[in-house]
This record gives structure tokens, sequence and C-alpha cells, in this order.
């Protein structure tokens, strides 16, 4: 039953929004300071993804790493946690109500409560060009969960395990050496790396479409702090059609770790946790 609308609905809806968190005292990355050290980079590790599984990686903090389509379109799903301390993790609504719902060069990935710093900055992306398209989407999203098998199952039933929340599980229970079951509470909503996605004008809903990434494209960052890293390669593929399946084509990413020069980075020191004192009024 539809509700009628009140006389003064249209004034109601023509009232300007209001930022919900202005940024201008927001701490800014020296980007100058990172272009510099990213001349020079020597490449210290890789990793490459196999389609439709997912693997892990370590970064020291001052490090960069890259994540880079090799054969065909993909679309990947990333985790981060601080190297010592799963905790802190990364915080997926936080960075997107900071931010926006999609990333690119100059912006931050950011941890979790009671945290809440820098884990790695945006330092290149070369799909930085394609902005915001006229259906309203973009790339490199903060806004999907990740697919996972509990969705799957309840929307189409059945078992599959290569949705990307699993992809994540195993490669993190087999890094950390425990069980599945251990290592599930510390996969969080992720990174949509090279995904194009956006909200629907007319119903609002959550849309993705194929990927504009190809074969040499990046988005490279610089870890703030000691990074573990988790990256799932989608089997949507370009998310063009489905994801969740074995039907779509998948392709492999890797995943490159730099170290800078060891004065390159003559501005930059790790963040230090929130500042915030914890007590909460009690």
């Amino acid at each position: 039953m539809s509700v009628p609308a009140p006389k003064d609905a249209d004034a109601r809806r023509a009232i300007k929004p209001v930022i919900c968190y202005p940024v201008e005292t927001l701490p800014q990355p020296d980007m100058a300071d990172y272009t510099a050290a990213r001349e020079t980079l020597t490449k210290t590790d890789e990793v490459v993804v196999p389609p439709r599984e997912a693997a892990t990686f370590t970064v020291p903090a001052g490090h960069f790493f890259r994540i880079t389509s090799v054969e065909g379109s993909q679309v990947g799903d990333l985790n981060l946690w601080h190297a010592d301390n799963l905790t802190e993790r990364f915080y997926s609504g936080k960075t997107r109500a900071l931010h926006g719902t999609h990333i690119t060069t100059g912006e931050r990935m950011w941890s979790s409560f009671p945290y809440m710093r820098p884990m790695a900055t945006v330092t290149h992306d070369t799909l930085g060009w394609y902005g915001i398209d006229a259906f309203g989407g973009s790339v490199h999203d903060v806004i999907g969960t990740r697919c996972d098998p509990y969705t799957h199952n309840l929307l189409k039933g059945g078992q599959y395990h290569h949705c990307c929340h699993s992809n994540l599980t195993r490669a993190l229970a087999a890094h950390l050496g425990v069980s599945t079951k251990d290592a599930e509470p510390h996969v969080h909503d992720v990174l949509n790396v090279f995904m194009c996605t956006g909200f629907t004008r007319d119903t609002g809903q959550y849309f993705m479409k194929a990927s504009p990434v190809r074969p040499g494209d990046f988005i490279e960052f610089l870890a703030e702090i000691p990074l573990l890293g988790a990256l799932s390669a989608c089997p949507g593929g370009d998310c063009s059609s489905e994801h969740s399946s074995d039907t779509a084509q998948c392709h492999p990413l890797l995943v490159e770790v730099f170290a800078p020069d060891a004065d390159a980075l003559t501005n930059w020191s790790s963040p230090e946790p929130n500042g915030y004192n914890g007590s909460h009024g009690a």
C-alpha cells in the first residue's frame, strides 16, 4: 500500500544535502614525497593470485604494493590487516564516509576502531581517468561487501565455495595455520579493486558493470603500517554478468611489493593509532 505524499513533499525533497564529514581538517598524505619515493622503488616480492582463488602477502610499513591486471579484465577483493594484530583491519564503512563510494590516488584505506588510522594510501591508479560515468558508476569501490556463500545460498541455493569470502577465508587460514572456522571471523568488507559499481538512480540498488581494467592497469599503495593483505580474484571475472559462479571468464591478478630507497620518504612516518582516549565518557 503506497503512502500519499504530503503537500510539502517537493519542498522537503529540495532541501540541500550537507556533507557528513567535511575533510578539510583530515590529515593529508604528502603526495609529492610519495611520488618522489616511487622513482626509487626496488621490487622485493610478488604473488600471483589464481583465478577464483585468493592469496596472502605482507608489506612492511613504508613499502609500496601494486595490484596489476596481467592477462585480462579481472576484479579483486582486498582485505588488509595490521601484520601483527588482526584486530586492526580495514574499515570500509569509515573509508566510504570520509572519501566517498570509490577511492583513487591520494585517498586512503582506514583501519577499524579503536585504531582508526591510515593503513594504506593510494599512490597511483591507472584507472583514475574513469571518474563517474553516466550511470553513476566508478572504479575501486568501498560499498560492496564481497561475494559470499551465504548470500549465494539464500538467493540461489547450493554450496558454492569460490565466492570471495570463502577464497579469503581459505587463504588466511593457510597463512595463519589455523582452521577456516578460526580464520573466517577475521575476513571483512573489502576494497573492490578494479570493480565498476554504483547505485541505480531509480531503485537505489547496488549494481556492477564490466570493469574498464585492461592488462597492464594497476592500483598502487604505500603501506602506512605493517600490513598483511589477502586478495581474491573474484569468480565474477570482470563482473559484466554475474559473480559467485563458474560461468564468467576469470584471470589471475599480480601483487608486487616494492621497497623505496632508505632515504626516499623524507617527510613520512608511520601514523600512530587514533588519539581518542577510549574513555567513552564513563
